[in-house]
């Protein structure tokens, strides 16, 4: 029997002992010991093994209270790549008291929600140690405290200081340094920037890590993860010796995220090797560094996929775990110079952008520079190249790959479904009834313009546009045949009157500016050669209207039979 693939699985323990199959980010732990950064903030996109990576850490260093439970952790790791490092590096095993914090389900929409969520997680972190409350080495008044925090009872102060103070705890009764490990530090930053309380959840986040990162002497080290890299201003005041690595940087660049060798190792193992190439087009393009990247999510999505269909088509399975509030208000507020930029990225070009690693949620719409970057951090761009130019970073990016341009595209004909709603077309559908082609590529030439285009997916594209458009009007009803792959016309409308008109039309995609009338001309005498009209007149029309219309970027043309 194959190992089951882990998907949701980000419990190190739980995947390991329940027999899940493993890519081997050990050497993450020696990395860290290496380096000896004191507090250190990785920034990654979601869903690239942050959260199990974290807790892989917690059951490597954490004392777990007694020699059978150390030993059980100690088995974990039976057979890794980190148990063969060297000694210095075995002998950190199980040796500290370890915190161990996520923020990742603070996502309600008040702040007085959300901070709930927040005290619960404090407290259950609190109810893990409450072995604590048993030694007489803390004060009476400390357990007091202790047990108004575990029971969720505390006042504000108590829990915006509560990391510090269970550090100090445990250093009280255990008398050895504390490991602190936050999980997406970033995520009820960004769930309070959409609901309106940004200013009040920086303060309470600010005081939470402040009081436990800075100038902390009981600290071995602390590790923080999340998405976005926020300004220290907001969130790590005075934290000096903070430690930042983003997607940019060299080092620790391969355990965020499946290499290629990983990758091939794992459709080996599940002989789904022949598949490679849609792996590859669909989940790789990333760049962590110098290290090329898979998506792990999503390739451990469609490994579960493979492995019970050869023939499963690839999807894109980021798009349902990872927050698009951004790319949506990007491409509702997108102007016509960004407008044209994002077409550039779905034709596969790449944009310079000057890269600004310290920003905050209230910079995202400053300029477009800002929104790049957002979208570059969060793994909606990636690296193609950098240089340095005028005392600054500068970057290519460009879309990395086939599920991210779905995620781009799905969120663009979304935006453009919401639009058109909001238009008045009854000039367009004057204009067809009165055989009036001319005004036709007038008014479709204007919608051209403002929207956002995609040429590589460009038959897709105008037949969705074209579909849009008219699925507005009340007095036709429009059949689209495209996607049945019938041997049909591309749009059909009619009238639910059999005396009333019926349309039908027929789109191609030009190669070249030149080609557009030839082309919608030789879109009418598809009409004819092929019969799409028999349909209609066997149902019992007998208006009947065929149109023929070319698209080449932002221009087309319509020709009347």
């Amino acid at each position: 029997m194959k190992k089951a693939m882990p998907i949701g699985v980000d419990n190190f323990e739980k995947l390991i002992t329940s027999g899940y199959f493993y890519v081997d980010k050990t050497m993450f732990i020696k990395e860290l010991l290496d380096l000896k950064g004191e507090v250190n903030l990785f920034t990654r996109p979601r869903r690239f093994g942050k959260t199990l990576n974290l807790s892989m850490l917690r059951y490597y260093f954490e004392d777990a209270g007694s020699d059978e439970k150390n030993a059980a952790n100690w088995e974990l790791f039976r057979g890794m790549r980190i148990m063969s490092a060297g000694k210095e590096y075995v002998d950190q095993m199980g040796k500290y008291p370890v915190i161990n914090l996520t923020l990742k389900s603070a996502k309600q929409n008040t702040f007085e929600s959300a901070y709930y969520k927040i005290k619960e997680e404090i407290a259950r972190e609190f109810k893990r140690h409450d072995v604590l409350l048993e030694s007489e080495k803390l004060s009476e008044e400390d357990k007091q405290i202790f047990r108004r925090i575990m029971n969720r009872t505390g006042v504000f102060d108590e829990y915006s200081g509560a990391l510090r103070f269970l550090s100090e705890c445990l250093y009280t009764v255990m008398n050895r340094s504390v490991i602190i490990l936050i999980d997406e530090y970033d995520v009820p930053l960004e769930n309070a920037y959409f609901c309106g309380f940004y200013d009040e959840m920086v303060m309470f986040i600010r005081s939470l890590f402040e009081s436990a990162l800075k100038t902390n002497e009981l600290l071995k080290f602390a590790v923080i993860t999340g998405c976005l890299r926020i300004s220290k201003e907001s969130i790590f005041t005075g934290l000096n010796h903070l430690n930042i690595i983003s997607v940019l940087d060299r080092r620790y660049s391969e355990h965020f995220g499946f290499t290629e060798q990983e990758v091939l190792q794992a459709m080996t193992y599940y002989g789904v090797q022949g598949r490679f190439g849609d792996m590859k087009k669909w989940y790789d393009g990333y760049m962590f560094g110098d290290t090329e990247v898979y998506n792990p999510w999503s390739v451990i999505k469609f490994l579960y996929d493979l492995d019970a269909s050869i023939d499963a088509f690839p999807r894109p399975y980021w798009i349902n775990t990872s927050s698009n509030e951004i790319m949506k208000d990007m491409v509702m507020r997108a102007d016509r110079e960004m407008k044209g930029q994002l077409e550039a990225l779905l034709d596969g070009k790449t944009l310079d952008v000057p890269i600004h690693e310290e920003i905050t949620y209230g910079d995202m719409y400053d300029n477009g520079e800002n929104l790049w970057n957002f979208l570059y951090f969060t793994g909606y761009l990636t690296k193609k190249e950098e240089y340095f130019k005028e005392s600054a970073i500068f970057l290519k990016v460009r879309i990395p790959n086939a599920e991210v341009k779905t995620i781009y595209q799905n969120t663009i004909l979304n935006w453009f479904r919401e639009n058109i709603r909001k238009k008045d077309f009854r000039d367009l559908y004057q204009a067809m009834e009165n055989k009036d082609s001319g005004k036709m590529s007038e008014i479709l030439n204007e919608q051209l313009i403002s929207t956002i285009s995609f040429y590589d997916s460009a038959e897709n594209f105008y037949h969705g546009f074209l579909a849009g458009i008219l699925s507005q009007s009340e007095r036709y009803l429009v059949k689209s045949n495209r996607e049945t792959g019938n041997g049909r016309s591309d749009l059909m409308l009619r009238s639910p009157s059999l005396r009333g008109k019926a349309f039908i039309i027929e789109v191609k995609v030009s190669d070249r500016i030149d080609d557009l009338e030839k082309d919608a001309e030789a879109a009418v005498q598809q009409i004819h050669d092929r019969g799409y009209a028999e349909e209609l007149r066997t149902e019992g029309y007998r208006n009947i209207i065929c149109y023929g219309i070319s698209f080449y970027q932002k221009d087309c043309e319509v020709r009347l039979d």
